[in-house]
C-alpha cells in the first residue's frame, strides 16, 4: 500500500480559499452498485472537478483529506472507494485486508465506479463543473490513466507512481491527456519502465507530460515526510498548472 493511518496530505497552494462543504456520499454505478464515496465542494469553484482515485486500501481517510484539499484550490472533488462489489464492511483502515479485494476488481467494474463520480460531479448537486479530471495513486495511479480510453470525454488524467504495465493495454484509446508522476527511486517502477512508457505514449500519439522526481521514494506525496516537501510543493504546482491548462473556461458549454 501507498499510505498508512499516519500519512497526511500535503498542503497545496491555497487558491480558491476553503471547502465550502464535505462528507461522505454513496454513489450508484451503471452496473447498480452502490458504493462509498466522499465529496468535498469548493467555495470559490473553477468550474474544474476532480475525481480522486485511491491505492490498494481504497477509501482511506488520506484520499477524503486529499479530495478537501482540491476544494481549497477550487476544484469540487469526490474521492471513490473500489471493493464495495466484495468486502463486508466499509472499515479501510490499517487493518484491512485489501489485497483479495484489489484481486477481485477489474477495468470494468472500476470504469464503472469512476463514471458514476463524473456523472455526480457534473450534476447541480456534485458543482456541476465542466471539466473532469482522474487523479490517482499506485493502483489508483495507473487506474486513473486508464480512464483516458474508459472515460475519453474527460479533461485529463493525473496518476502518480503507477504501474505502466497496467495501462498498457489501454494505450491506443487514450484519448484524454495524461499526466504522469514518477518517483525517481520508485521500487516498483524502473525508470527503464518509465522511459519504455513516455515513448509509447507519444508513438500512439497519446498527449501526455511526464515528470520525474529525482530520488523520490514511492509514496513521496505525503506531508509527514518532510523531507520531500519541495517534490510535494512541485507535485502540487504541476497538478494545479495541468488542470488550468486542459480546463473549459468558466461559462463555457459542456
Amino acid at each position: 500500500m501507498c499510505y498508512s493511518d499516519d500519512a497526511q496530505v500535503p498542503l497545496p497552494p491555497v487558491v480558491g480559499g476553503a471547502a465550502a462543504d464535505q462528507g461522505d456520499i454513496t454513489l450508484t454505478a451503471a452496473d447498480g452498485t452502490k458504493f462509498m464515496a466522499y465529496y468535498a465542494r469548493a467555495a470559490k469553484p473553477t468550474g474544474a472537478g476532480m475525481v480522486v482515485l485511491p491505492d490498494v486500501r481504497g477509501l482511506h481517510h488520506f484520499f477524503k483529506e486529499l479530495a478537501q484539499r482540491f476544494a481549497e484550490a477550487g476544484i469540487d472533488s469526490v474521492a471513490i472507494d473500489y471493493f464495495a462489489r466484495t468486502a463486508e464492511h466499509d472499515d479501510r483502515s490499517d487493518s484491512f485486508e485489501y489485497m483479495p479485494h484489489v484481486q477481485q476488481t477489474t477495468a470494468e467494474s472500476i470504469a464503472a465506479d469512476v463514471g458514476a463520480a463524473i456523472d455526480y460531479l457534473r450534476s447541480s448537486e456534485g458543482g456541476a463543473v465542466k471539466s473532469v479530471f482522474t487523479v490517482g495513486f499506485c493502483f489508483g495511479g495507473s487506474n486513473s490513466w486508464n480512464q483516458s480510453a474508459a472515460h475519453p470525454d474527460i479533461a485529463g488524467a493525473i496518476g502518480f507512481y503507477g504501474r505502466p504495465m497496467r495501462s498498457q493495454p489501454f494505450i491506443e484509446q487514450m484519448k484524454a491527456p495524461l499526466q504522469v508522476m514518477v518517483a525517481g527511486a520508485d521500487a516498483a517502477t524502473t525508470p527503464e519502465q518509465s522511459v519504455d512508457f513516455d515513448r509509447e505514449l507519444s508513438d500512439a500519439g497519446v498527449p501526455h507530460e511526464q515528470h520525474v522526481f529525482k530520488d523520490a521514494p514511492h509514496s513521496f506525496f505525503d506531508r509527514t515526510y518532510e523531507q520531500w516537501k519541495d517534490a510535494s510543493d512541485e507535485a502540487w504546482r504541476l497538478m494545479l498548472d495541468f488542470v488550468k491548462k486542459h480546463s473549459s473556461p468558466v461559462g463555457a458549454r459542456s
